[in-house]
């Protein structure tokens, strides 16, 4: 009896080293059976795409318009992970992780790019884009794509440029009229050199701070007040902790799309394809929605808060026009001397105040 119990367990040893072996050799030569939901996830191409603001925005619908229509196309084989206010990185943090690779994709505004290329600088002097058609001429044409093929030392991929629109004033101390009203008073800009000498020159102390941050810093009192478009000052209701609204359209608050260098370098002519094309139908959509979306928030702005409201006549915006002409000329050698001809040139042909 002891002789047969010996035997089998021999028997079960064996047939027990036989399904090993047999099971990670089919494991080694991927030889494994699965289905076709995980061959579709192991093919799938993920985008995360980081931005910092809300989703009704300008930015953040367009962002998820841009995943939607990807998706579309590629039947589901390119997915766009779109993660909107800041949930993933600040405006601070998210352009060190696109270079990482730790997201594939962000949005940034125009302003912060100038770290990487002293170029971008151009889009931040005031009334340099005194129109809609000068901004859509601008970031369409040959000043948009030089901005873009900047960034490509700094593996980064420039892909296309969304807009926003106007930047206005918000402030809990006006009515701001005369570039003079602004004077001692502490307001929120993105880090920029340009827009920190431009509020210099007027006699304000402009701190450059994180965008989310901003609705806490205008509650508590620690700032006086803001520069923004209107559907950021509608989106996160400045207009709730501010007292005055300037319709002054002085500066202009667009968007570059980017995606990490080797990322895209990785992705197949059919995929590029797809996401360039996809970027193509969206921006069309957002430098025609975006101030669409200003000009209807502003009129909710009107009818359902208390704010005073001031709109700059064309002689007013002169006046702050000729007040900012010497950031023009501190900031002419970093931009570079033909880049800043162009954006003259275009300035003065829609110049119309």
């Amino acid at each position: 009896m002891k002789a047969l119990t010996g035997i089998v367990l021999i028997l079960l040893a064996g047939l027990a080293a036989s399904i090993w072996i047999g099971f990670h050799t089919k494991l080694s030569e991927g030889t494994l059976p699965y289905d076709d939901d995980q061959r579709g996830i192991s093919e799938q191409v993920v985008i995360k795409f980081s931005h910092v603001v809300a989703e009704n925005t300008p930015k953040g619908l367009a962002a998820q318009r841009f995943a939607d229509r990807v998706n579309q196309v590629s039947d589901g084989n390119i997915k766009v992970e779109v993660i909107p206010n800041g949930g993933l990185y600040s405006d601070q943090e998210e352009l060190e992780a696109l270079k990482r690779g730790d997201i594939q994709m962000i949005a940034p505004a125009t302003t912060k790019l100038s770290s990487f290329s002293s170029k971008w600088q151009v889009l931040d002097l005031p009334y340099m884009m005194p129109t809609r058609d000068s901004i859509i001429e601008a970031v369409n044409g040959e000043i948009g794509e030089t901005l873009l093929q900047s960034l490509e030392e700094n593996n980064l991929k420039g892909l296309t440029l969304w807009t926003n629109g106007f930047k206005q004033l918000t402030t809990n101390d006006g009515p701001i009229v005369q570039p003079s009203d602004l004077k001692g008073q502490h307001l929120r800009i993105m880090p920029s050199h340009v827009l920190k000498k431009q509020f210099e020159l007027v006699g304000a102390k402009a701190v450059g701070l994180d965008f989310n941050e901003t609705y806490r810093l205008l509650e508590s009192g620690k700032l006086n007040g803001e520069e923004n478009t209107i559907s950021n000052i509608y989106s996160k209701k400045f207009f709730d902790v501010q007292s005055n609204l300037t319709i002054s359209n002085h500066g202009f608050l667009g968007y570059a799309v980017i995606m990490n260098e080797d990322f895209w370098s990785k992705l197949t002519n059919e995929q590029q394809t797809v996401i360039s094309k996809a970027l193509e139908e969206t921006t069309r959509w957002n430098q025609k929605q975006s101030f669409e979306m200003n000009d209807e928030q502003l009129s909710l702005i009107e009818d359902n808060s208390s704010i005073d409201i001031h709109y700059l006549t064309n002689e007013e915006k002169r006046k702050w026009f000729e007040r900012w002409q010497p950031v023009y000329l501190e900031f002419e050698e970093e931009i570079g001397k033909e880049l800043m001809s162009k954006m003259i040139q275009l300035r003065n042909s829609h110049k119309d105040f």
